[in-house]
């Protein structure tokens, strides 16, 4: 019997596994274009269960807020608030350590302990209900573990994609690869709401299991670049016996880039501090929305957890619709800028006009939603990988883990200190805080508009003659 032992690197780490009998059974993934859709449809899963298991705690949270938790009823908001303050606190740390930590070890490996962790961890969660456990500290424990593991996914997910599709349609491509956080938000809204009102443990223990599952799907089937596929082709007039293989890394080969050295890559700071205020108030909406809905529209907790997916929805349509405008223009962030614009005045119209009732609470969570998850869409998915390509490393490859992470990172630490406080307001008081986003992305507009200036020169004799003459007055 004949077999063909495929040898699979993973930075310096050799895997030597006998793939051929899983990819016998999956022959429409036998050509580099499809290992490229197989990779993109895998991620989109993956980090959709990521989503998915954050999202229950919002549904439970308005069921369940005097006594089932944690049997305090004076104070309920500001112990809630203090679960979701540590799950964003353990998160925003955790970040900037999973970049570094993501650049050196084997994605693949990596990603699917961080998914089996979360999927334990959420699990716990829901036991405190059949265990009859309501101890604050118990949660917020659960709750930070929690954060800290969910942090292997995102730079994980954004290199592997961003390793197989170069920058030519990134926008539109992450656009809509990037709706996997409203997808996973809005399963996670519909499987905690299934469960909310008899059984909430099972609002936590269904999506743990969820995500665990889709950790071994991962360790199974992720391939983490593109050159890895050239060793999964099938090959069938060869045959290649098992030998001691020697791994000599070359001198040439690029290290992974230090934190430092991923800050002074241009933009990474002014488009991290503008997702340091976006992320803020996306992530007010995902964690308080329900709860809001059913203050001002008196709906119970099931309606309430369904009607906070239209602002998911909208931000599907608004993340697609960032990432087109953004390849047609080249500009990203004009595009982030002048969508966050537009957000901040629709924000405060949403805190007044969702006092008039079902219909223009729709309409306004479908456009909030829109603004708000654009640019936070296309500053996590495809700024982040072009700057992690950036032409400043020169061909080092090693660096976009920690350039996203180091994004997302900036964007969770403003959100522990704010989120907080937002646990006493409702989610429309956000539009200050957009103003403040703007600002920093001004910076970057600036920089867009010097490199369309700088490229009009050089294509344009007499332009920039003209230059040349303005500049020296």
């Amino acid at each position: 019997m004949n077999e063909t032992d495929n040898v699979i690197y993973f930075r310096g780490n050799v895997w030597i596994c006998s793939l051929h009998s899983w990819f016998s059974l999956l022959p429409f993934v036998c050509s580099p274009c499809r290992y490229k859709a197989l990779t993109f449809i895998l991620t989109f899963l993956l980090y959709t269960s990521f989503h998915l298991s954050r999202k229950p705690i919002s549904i439970v949270k308005v069921r369940n807020t005097p006594t089932e938790i944690c049997r305090y009823k004076s104070n309920y908001k500001q112990l809630l608030g203090a679960m979701d303050y540590s799950f964003l606190c353990a998160y925003a740390v955790g970040m900037y350590l999973s970049g570094i930590i993501g650049e050196r070890l084997p994605i693949r490996l990596y990603l699917t302990v961080g998914m089996l962790t979360s999927g334990l961890f959420t699990c716990l969660f829901g036991l405190g209900y059949f265990y009859n456990i309501h101890s604050l500290g118990f949660y917020i424990f659960v709750q930070v573990a929690n954060g800290l593991v969910q942090t292997t996914g995102w730079p994980s997910v954004v290199t592997c994609i961003g390793n197989w599709f170069g920058k030519g349609r990134r926008g539109l491509i992450m656009g809509l690869w990037n709706s996997h956080t409203s997808v996973g938000n809005i399963l996670g809204s519909l499987i905690a709401g299934y469960w909310v009102s008899s059984n909430w443990g099972l609002s936590f223990i269904v999506p743990g299991l969820i995500i665990a599952v889709m950790g071994v799907i991962c360790f199974l089937f992720l391939i983490e670049r593109n050159n890895d596929t050239q060793l999964l082709l099938p090959r069938d007039s060869v045959c290649v016996p098992v030998q001691p293989v020697v791994v000599v890394k070359s001198e040439s080969e690029p290290s992974a880039i230090s934190f430092m050295g991923a800050l002074r890559i241009p933009g990474v700071i002014e488009f991290s501090l503008c997702l340091l205020f976006a992320k803020l108030v996306s992530y007010t909406f995902l964690f308080w929305l329900p709860l809001y809905i059913t203050k001002a529209a008196h709906l119970d907790a099931k309606k309430a957890g369904d009607l906070s997916t239209l602002f998911d929805v909208g931000g599907i349509v608004g993340g697609i619709l960032a990432g087109v405008i953004s390849d047609k223009l080249g500009k990203r962030a004009t595009t982030c800028a002048v969508m966050l614009l537009l957000a901040a005045p629709t924000l405060y119209g949403f805190s007044m006009i969702s006092e008039f009732g079902l219909g223009p609470t729709i309409g306004m969570l479908l456009v909030c939603g829109g603004l708000v998850n654009g640019p936070y869409a296309l500053i996590t998915t495809a700024v982040s990988a072009d700057l992690g390509t950036h032409k400043s490393l020169k061909g080092n490859a090693r660096a976009l883990s920690t350039v996203t992470a180091i994004i997302d990172g900036t964007g969770s630490s403003l959100t522990i200190n704010g989120f907080y406080l937002h646990s006493l307001t409702a989610p429309g008081d956000s539009s200050p805080v957009l103003f403040c986003s703007v600002l920093f992305e001004l910076k970057c507009v600036n920089q867009n508009l010097q490199q369309m200036k700088n490229w009009l020169c050089a294509s344009t004799p007499t332009l920039a003659r003209l230059h040349s003459r303005t500049s020296t007055l």
